[in-house]
């Protein structure tokens, strides 16, 4: 198969697995828009894995049921490299150049918000595995887009879930705040958290705030220091999350951390080492409590690459999962019978769990998770339920 030219620093690999997809022969086409480069490589890494292991067991059965044919499936990835200049750059090519009957990514909500814009104006169906802020799936008057959904649950949601369990099981009264101001899910992350957590009668005594690639935070937990919380929230990426670990447990500052569903990488664990351990996140899936489908995931997964998947690469899976079903409902290659098909799915069972489908909006009703960093390793702790 040929593969696209570059543009504007966008890399796009296509992978067919299974054959039958050259030649001409009809194949199904689905973009996959993903961080493989820029400040978060792990997220793309986990979400490219998981969409090639979708596609290499879809097309090994035979491939994809459509009308009573079976497809194998084209997956093209493009990079957006964690940026969103080129996350709509990859969007515009994967479905205008690719002819990418939807489209799954970008994670990043950073990334995935800018690309929605770009699937809303061409009517391609998109679906986010890992971005959870709610700009991702409504307009700017609040409504609900046409095309674009998730199979991850949002930020209003789990703000609540670590609010509660900072309040109830950390029995924490008050909390600290250090944020990306430039990054999309963090900023919408930390407003929520002190929202919901000063509403249930904590008091949040320090927000602090830094730009994407900044690495010295003293000045920020000086501040923090001083404010003597019990907890400090930080919703960052994983990347950022290790560094202030780093640098909090040098100035002395021994209160638990907190982390969003953006500590999930097993990278934060590399980076961070004893200053992360003990911490705590929420998180999409755990393979502590994996139902039977999910184990066989988690299996499938290692085996191929290595190691354990984390809650990108199963989001992704799900997402795939959502899509090949929209798809083989709608019976024919079409984008908006496609997304009708989509918009029709009331539940899906994935492996990281039940998704319930409210009519009318692309956002599930789902479980979360929390787990700690403990002994070098990602342990459950509870679950939280909507």
């Amino acid at each position: 198969m040929k593969i696209p030219p570059l543009v504007c620093c966008a890399v796009f690999v296509a992978f067919v697995s299974g054959c039958g997809g050259g030649g001409g022969a009809p194949s199904v086409k689905i973009g996959l828009n993903a961080e493989l480069t820029g400040e978060m490589p792990a997220v793309g890494a986990s979400s490219k894995n998981a969409a090639e292991l979708f596609v290499s067991q879809v097309n090994a059965a035979g491939g994809l049921d459509v009308g009573g044919k079976k497809l194998p499936i084209n997956l093209e990835i493009g990079d957006n490299g964690a940026k969103s200049d080129q996350s709509r750059t990859v969007a515009q090519r994967l479905i205008s150049q690719g002819n990418a009957l939807i489209m799954v990514g970008p994670n990043a909500s950073s990334c995935a918000i800018p690309a929605a814009i770009v699937a809303e104006t061409f009517k391609c169906p998109m679906i986010t595995p890992w971005s959870t802020n709610p700009k991702t799936t409504v307009d700017e008057s609040g409504k609900p887009k046409n095309y674009v959904f998730r199979a991850c649950f949002v930020d209003t949601f789990e703000a609540q879930v670590l609010a509660k369990f900072v309040m109830k099981t950390l029995g924490a009264k008050t909390a600290a705040v250090l944020y990306d101001v430039a990054s999309e899910a963090p900023t919408a992350q930390s407003g929520l958290f002190k929202e919901v957590f000063e509403k249930d009668g904590g008091k949040v005594v320090a927000f602090e705030t830094y730009t994407t690639g900044d690495r010295d935070f003293s000045a920020q937990l000086t501040k923090i220091k001083a404010a003597n919380p019990d907890v400090i929230f930080l919703p960052t990426y994983y990347n950022d999350a290790a560094g202030v670990a780093r640098q909090a447990r040098q100035q002395g500052i021994t209160v638990p951390l907190v982390g969003s569903d953006a500590w999930s990488s097993p990278e934060i664990i590399k980076l961070g080492g004893e200053s992360v351990d003990g911490s705590y996140f929420c998180n999409h899936f755990s393979t502590d409590i994996a139902t039977p489908a999910a184990k066989k995931f988690v299996e499938d997964y290692t085996a191929k690459f290595g190691r354990a998947p984390d809650d990108v690469a199963a989001l992704t899976y799900d997402a795939f999962g959502l899509a090949c079903e929209a798809i083989k409902n709608a019976g024919v290659m079409d984008r908006e019978a496609v997304r009708n098909s989509l918009a029709g799915i009331a539940k899906f069972d994935g492996v990281t769990g039940t998704m319930k489908f409210p009519h009318g909006s692309g956002d599930p009703i789902k479980s979360a998770v929390i787990l700690q960093i403990k002994d070098g390793k990602f342990a459950w702790v509870e679950n939280a339920q909507p």
